[in-house]
């Protein structure tokens, strides 16, 4: 498969920083005194995170906000379309502390949406993450308390041999509260008007002054050539790298904006740990951009219904996309979507996006999975049959010669689901193996069809599809879900044994903002199956893996009820539904059963969604509240 090449690291500079205004910044905090590898948390407990909050605000050189203290009043004229006065979250992106160009509409009032910054080195040694300690953007931060907390092997492998992944938490710099200052400076290095402070909170707890719903700090040691599955003996080629991922804003990050002014060229950002070595974005201003910013996805069906309304099972019915910008434009000729080569390498304008984790890394939680950019299709239904497809779809599957998967049957699944990725997974996936593989240099059709089985139970189908847009700065996900009726004009509904979401997933982060988008849970099974080169596709599994994991998330993953509305949807025991959560058992019966685990995210192999016996949890899990 197609490989990835590692950025080169630059060694951050310590020396200390004096603001725009003379004032040199204090490293009297507890963050900054982590940033510069100073005393650990542990020895700086007796800090009240009132006086760290004093310090902060009373720091002259930052403020937030809307920028409106500014000279020019053509800023603030809200009627000027050259000015637009409506904030657009931006995504930002540091790889190795060099700053990625930042493309904006000239004028535009922007919000920051993401960041993401990543340092990477490299080494030639099992040394752990031991060179980001010492070489690169990240070296001058606190790494004391960091610990390796899971690893995975990649289940397919490359050229040279299989990747294990080992992730890392609990750094002093992970875990301590941080912030980000960001301000407009013209070619000379000059601050133009006031700036924006973020919060990125801590690791721990979400506050309700944080400026993003998802905070991950991490690092992630990379081996490439294992030469089994289950040992790296003798491997030398590795990657060490930090990551911090900040993403959708908050409400209250939301209402700290800037509106960019004619001779602004970049952005500086300031952050709280790192102080004496802020990055610059270059800022490049679009004055008559051919699209308005924003993303949606109209899905039409093309194949004519009976004259009651409905389709007959058997039927082959085909659905056109089109995706259009915030102001309806088409961003591509009906009848086509741009070739893979050209979303991916550049000459794509309107900003559609495809797969691209052959050269982007990701991992469920732990790394940057917002940037897998799928666009994809699925139909599945009847609604009231709707519940995790645990059947396994093969690498073979995509390369075959059909273009669309059949995920679910009804006989062998309890529900039918086909999919289709874009371009379809015959074109998609043999070209990550063929460079030359001519389906990379095909125009992609709009269209797909989806065959209803001749054994197709009455009821009402979902047709979803997910996407993302990357445009002048805008990085946002779009899911648009329909509904066709099968067999009968009486609608009928997916069971809800999940929720409420909106408990936490609110300010920002609802389920219509983040992921995919989408906030339609019944319409995530089918595209969400378990995949022979990714066994922890299936919702479930991402969904416990996340919030079991994530120290945020408030509540003890033992109580069930938390999420789940009825004690049945916690019963089908496997071993995807029991390690998808746990991250392993203490108990000695538990480890006679299970052994050791295979797989951080289902615990096992292709045998962790069979259903276990009922000796285990056969009526309540232990603490679930039910």
């Amino acid at each position: 498969m197609r490989g990835t090449t590692a950025p080169v690291a630059m060694k951050c500079d310590t020396t200390p920083w004096v603001g725009s205004r003379g004032m040199v910044l204090l490293a009297v905090l507890t963050s900054v005194m982590l940033a510069c590898g100073g005393q650990e948390a542990s020895e700086l407990s007796g800090q009240s995170s009132q006086e760290e909050v004093a310090a902060l605000e009373a720091d002259p050189i930052e403020s937030s906000g809307h920028d409106d203290d500014d000279d020019d009043d053509d800023d603030d004229d809200d009627d000027d379309d050259d000015h637009p006065s409506q904030s657009v979250g931006v995504a930002l992106d540091i790889e190795d502390g060099v700053g990625t160009d930042l493309r904006v509409r000239a004028g535009q009032t922007i919000h920051i949406n993401q960041i993401d910054i990543r340092a990477s080195v490299a080494a030639s040694h099992d040394e752990g993450i031991n060179g980001l300690r010492h070489t690169g953007d990240f070296a001058s931060l606190g790494w004391g308390g960091v610990e390796l907390a899971e690893q995975e092997f990649e289940l397919m492998g490359g050229p040279e041999g299989f990747k294990r992944r080992r992730f890392y938490r609990d750094a002093a710099w992970m875990d301590a509260s941080s912030h980000f200052t960001i301000e407009q400076i013209d070619s000379r290095g000059r601050t133009i008007g006031s700036s924006i402070r973020l919060e990125a909170g801590t690791s721990k707890k979400r506050k309700d002054n944080d400026d993003f719903f998802v905070r991950r700090f991490r690092a992630i040691q990379w081996t490439y050539d294992c030469p089994t599955l289950e040992s790296c003996a003798g491997a030398s080629n590795f990657l060490e790298e930090a990551l911090v991922e900040l993403r959708h804003a908050r409400t209250p990050g939301k209402r700290k904006t800037l509106t960019l002014r004619p001779n602004t060229t970049a952005l500086r950002v300031r952050w709280s740990l790192r102080p004496s070595a802020p990055y610059t974005i270059s800022v490049q201003q679009e004055a008559n951009p051919t699209y308005a910013y924003g993303f949606s996805i109209d899905v039409t069906p093309r194949t004519p219904t009976r004259p009651d309304g409905t389709y007959a099972p058997g039927t082959a019915v085909s659905f056109q996309l089109t995706l259009r910008d915030g102001a309806g434009n088409r961003l591509h000729p009906q009848g086509s979507l741009p070739t893979y080569n050209e979303v991916i390498f550049g000459s794509n304008e309107p900003g559609i996006q495809y797969y691209r984790a052959f050269f982007e890394a990701t991992a469920t939680y732990y790394r940057r999975k917002h940037r897998e950019r799928m666009l994809m299709t699925q139909i599945i239904g009847p609604a009231q049959r709707i519940q995790p497809i645990r059947s396994i779809v093969d690498l073979e599957a995509f390369m075959g010669p059909n273009d669309v998967q059949t995920v679910g049957l009804p006989e062998r699944d309890g529900v039918f689901s086909q999919s289709q990725t874009f371009p379809p997974g015959n074109d998609l996936f043999v070209g990550a193996f063929d460079p030359t593989h001519a389906g990379w240099f095909a125009p992609v059709s709009d269209t797909v069809t989806y065959d209803l089985p001749a054994n197709a139970e009455p009821g009402t189908y979902l047709v979803t599809v997910k996407g993302r847009r990357v445009y002048l700065g805008e990085d946002v996900p779009f899911s648009r879900t329909i509904e066709i009726q099968v067999g009968t004009r009486t609608r009928t509904t997916a069971p809800v044994t999940t929720g409420p979401c909106n408990s936490c997933h609110s300010q920002g982060g609802e389920l219509g903002n983040v992921l995919h988008g989408n906030d339609n849970r019944a319409a995530c099974a089918g595209c969400h199956a378990p995949l022979g080169f990714e066994l922890e596709g299936p919702v479930f599994v991402r969904v416990h893996f996340i919030h079991s994991r994530s120290e945020r998330f408030g509540e003890s993953t033992a109580k069930c009820s938390t999420c789940h509305t009825t004690k049945q949807s916690t019963q089908r025991v496997s071993k995807a539904a029991c390690f998808s959560c746990h991250q392993g058992f203490s108990s000695r019966k538990s480890q006679q059963i299970h052994d050791e685990l295979e797989s951080i995210y289902v615990g096992g192999g292709r045998e962790s969604f069979q259903q276990c016996t009922t000796s285990c949890h056969n009526t309540t899990h232990p603490k679930s509240g039910f």
